[in-house]
């Protein structure tokens, strides 16, 4: 919105104030040239690269980077669409508007590093409020250099301002004040540079575009496809991502999968038109929420679970201090894969940076030689952050895409082909996890028990089990000690747990559900309900399922099927069948059940009546980590599929 713009006023020059490599400043050259429609348009950089820089403009949304040697080293200039000086030439260009780079050209000119305010401020309160602020804020002060390049500056303008009568400066914030005042008084023609012969011109390597650009390439393509008309959103295609099958596309052959660079370019074409208004300055936190939903699309289509609510509570909440921690007011995208890798996991954290820095319109293969260069080429360092995806490896040197090339079919119906054997079993490995907090469960119920029927009392006589130190503190006003006696819990905690992810209040999204008998002394009978396996197959005769809820029996081979007992038919949902089946068979007093919400009072009395207690452990009192890995199980179709399932299981 033109509200956001602020223009100062020397002369007939109207100077927009700018950081450099900010996508906010570059917007609002466009809304400056809009309203001011000037005469010529003067950037600040040295016109010794004019005709190299023309090139790498008409290139984009290409990336190139300009090159030329210098005392200090190599320079290198990368010529990004999200630059207000690369917008301001680039607009010049395209409505024929003369344009003047008025800097003057330093071989030795210090790199300046000092602390400005988030740009995302621009958006919220306006160009004139943010640059007062920098005014108030003060900078460093200039050095010899400095004042030459702006009394350069301030030259070149004085001569343009007696041929135009509208002049757009396009100039760094930190410079412009002191333009402004040098401005009155008449300056001479500085000594400077006036040709160079050793720019060079390349094409930056994909690869390079994911960690050098200043502004993130996600964010950089929403800007340079809101310039003009807004691209038709992508329709919705049958190709997937995927990485996983249902019986019936098995049987028509498998479902097509569609190329990852096509993925993320339609991500990319469908998040334009949510990320603000036509015409409007695109909002960053919408493109970083936009970045999110789409991330949290292929990271569901490519492992098949979904990210829950409160992940996306937490990596906001997370992302959002980490930023303010730093001074910002929005994170950068090192905080940003962060926090994705801490609320959610690796993969997800994956899925977030090829999309994020995906380079939707470099390639390798160009009219220019193409360069890698590396964080440390152009800036003064380096952050670095690992991903580790969920994938057994199976030996050094793997590609780190490993994860993403899992075994397929070689010929349409091969996997079906593993579906012969009658009869089912579990895979091991998830057995014992399941068994271990299974374990873990029990330990905690009884805990909990212990702790409702301890008894706190004065300190008299004896020390009983310990100070109670939450109860002397909140009494540290009599000046009393307080001691706790932990009671004794009568009647086991062991004997059946249940877990409820999900009550299925008649959705049908767990149609499945079978009992399971241990198949050793060490092993609990199983009743669980869980998504069809016949709507995730990942490999001849091995399916993946997700637990809606289940129940764990010791000992074994005990348990009858318990979705066909007839005493357990006026149970109103699946949750409640595995509550009854605990009950009924919990050889100890004390069933544990671990769910969202309680069970209704009416359970309570049922399990009065049977002699025995129901401990509640609310689900959100438990690592929501090791619920996810203990929530997805694979169903093996014959005990032969053990020996190949780690290839298909991940």
């Amino acid at each position: 919105m033109a509200h956001r713009l602020h223009l100062e006023q020397f002369g007939p020059v109207s100077a927009l104030p700018i950081l450099h490599y900010r996508m906010e400043f570059a917007h609002l050259v466009r809304e400056a040239v809009a309203r001011l429609k000037p005469d010529c348009i003067c950037i600040e950089l040295p016109p010794t690269l004019k005709s190299h820089l023309l090139r790498t403009i008409r290139r984009l949304p290409e990336i190139s980077v300009l090159s030329y040697d210098s005392k200090g080293g190599t320079v290198y200039l990368v010529i990004e669409p999200a630059d207000p000086l690369v917008e301001a030439a680039r607009l010049a260009l395209e409505q024929d508007i003369p344009l003047h780079l008025v800097d003057i050209d330093l071989d030795d000119y210090p790199l300046h590093q000092g602390a400005l305010p988030d740009s995302y401020a621009v958006h919220r309160l306006g160009l004139k409020a943010y640059y007062d602020e920098f005014r108030k804020a003060g900078s460093t002060p200039p050095g010899k250099e400095d004042l030459l390049r702006e009394k350069g500056m301030t030259f070149q303008l004085q001569q343009l301002a007696k041929e135009h009568g509208r002049i757009l400066f396009v100039c760094g914030m930190y410079h412009l004040e002191r333009v402004k005042e040098f401005y009155e008084r008449p300056q001479a023609a500085p000594l400077s540079r006036v040709r160079r012969d050793d720019v060079r011109l390349w094409n930056l390597h994909p690869d390079s575009c994911r960690e050098v650009l200043a502004e993130y390439p996600f964010l950089s393509a929403m800007y340079d496809l809101r310039r003009g008309p807004l691209p038709p959103e992508p329709e919705q295609s049958n190709l997937s991502l995927r990485k996983r099958f249902n019986a019936l596309e098995l049987i028509g052959g498998g479902k097509t999968e569609i190329p990852e660079e096509e993925a993320l370019r339609q991500a990319v074409l469908r998040s334009v038109h949510h990320v603000g208004g036509e015409g409007e300055m695109p909002d960053r936190q919408r493109i970083m929420l936009r970045l999110f939903q789409e991330a949290a699309r292929h990271y569901r289509q490519e492992t098949g679970e979904p990210v829950h609510i409160w992940q996306k509570r937490a990596f906001f909440r997370f992302a959002r201090n980490y930023a303010l921690a730093g001074g910002s007011l929005l994170p950068d995208l090192f905080q940003m894969l962060t926090a994705a890798r801490s609320c959610i996991d690796d993969n997800f954290a994956y899925a977030f940076y090829r999309l994020a820095t995906f380079p939707m319109w470099q390639q390798e293969q160009s009219d220019l030689p193409t360069v890698r260069l590396t964080p440390e080429d152009l800036w003064s360092g380096s952050r670095r952050i690992r991903f580790r995806p969920r994938e057994q490896r199976r030996g050094k040197g793997l590609s780190p895409l490993a994860f993403l090339r899992r075994k397929k079919e070689k010929r349409p119906g091969e996997w079906l082909e593993g579906f012969d054997n009658q009869s089912i079993c579990s895979y091991p490995p998830e057995d014992l996890i399941i068994e271990d907090y299974g374990h873990f469960l029990k330990q905690k119920g009884a805990k909990q028990l212990s702790e409702e029927q301890s008894r706190v009392e004065p300190f008299s006589a004896s020390m009983l089990d310990g100070i109670d130190m939450r109860e002397t503190l909140r009494n540290l006003h009599e000046g009393r000690i307080y001691v706790r006696e932990n009671q004794r819990v009568k009647g086991g905690v062991g004997g059946v747990v249940v877990v409820i992810f999900h009550e299925d209040n008649g959705n049908q999204r767990f149609p499945y559900h079978m009992t399971w008998l241990g198949e050793h002394a060490q092993e609990s009978d199983m009743a669980f309900y869980a998504t069809s396996p016949d709507d995730n197959i990942v490999g001849p005769g091995i399916c993946r399922c997700e637990y809606g809820g289940f129940l764990l029996s010791y000992p074994p081979r005990r348990m009858l099927d318990v979705w066909s007992d007839g005493d357990y038919a006026f149970a109103r949902c699946k949750s409640e069948v595995l509550l009854l089946a605990a009950l009924d068979y919990s050889p100890e007093k004390h069933v544990v059940y671990v769910a969202a919400r309680p069970p209704r009072s009416y359970f309570r009395q049922i399990a009065a009546r049977l002699g025995k207690k129901i401990v509640y452990i609310p689900l959100g009192s438990l690592s929501p980590v090791k619920l996810k890995r203990l929530r997805v199980f694979h169903v093996l179709y014959g005990h032969d599929k053990r020996e190949i399932a780690r290839d298909f299981v991940w």
